[in-house]
């Protein structure tokens, strides 16, 4: 199985540490296209690897060639938006994780969405209890 996670990168990094835990638990499922989320200096690191449109490029590559996206809507983002958009555009089935004690709301375009579906949580573990939950039910399914 290929995953796209999706979690803010330029709309803030508070959550790498939770995006980089996600992330390795995921690979349980198979291959994390976008490991690089979870690294805590991306920025540093993301401006090495092209300009902008070629990001998008390879980005938008990799989204089409999954599985299934896993997106940490915690922290507001205007790109993760973007890949929640565009996977559903393209009939990519996408899960959403909320953190409870987040500051921001869960935006009415993810909670009111009948294309994807979304979890609420308070701790990894937690979450990766709803990662389990939906992963093993979209394995079981055959029209995923």
């Amino acid at each position: 199985m290929k995953i796209y996670f999706a979690g803010s990168i330029r709309g803030g990094r508070d959550d790498a540490a939770i995006y980089r835990k996600l992330i390795d638990y995921l690979k349980n499922y198979g291959q994390v296209l976008t490991e690089h989320i979870g690294e805590k200096n991306i920025r540093k690191t993301e401006k090495g690897k092209g300009t902008d449109q070629e990001i998008h490029t390879r980005d938008m590559e990799w989204l089409l060639e999954s599985d299934a996206i896993i997106a940490e809507v915690s922290n507001p983002s205007l790109g993760v938006g973007y890949e929640i958009g565009r996977a559903i555009e393209h009939n990519i089935p996408v899960f959403c994780l909320w953190r409870n004690n987040s500051e921001h709301k869960l935006s009415a375009m993810i909670a009111g969405s009948p294309k994807l579906k979304y979890a609420h949580y308070e701790n990894i573990a937690e979450a990766k209890t709803n990662i389990d939950q939906y992963l093993k039910n979209f394995e079981s399914s055959s029209d995923h």
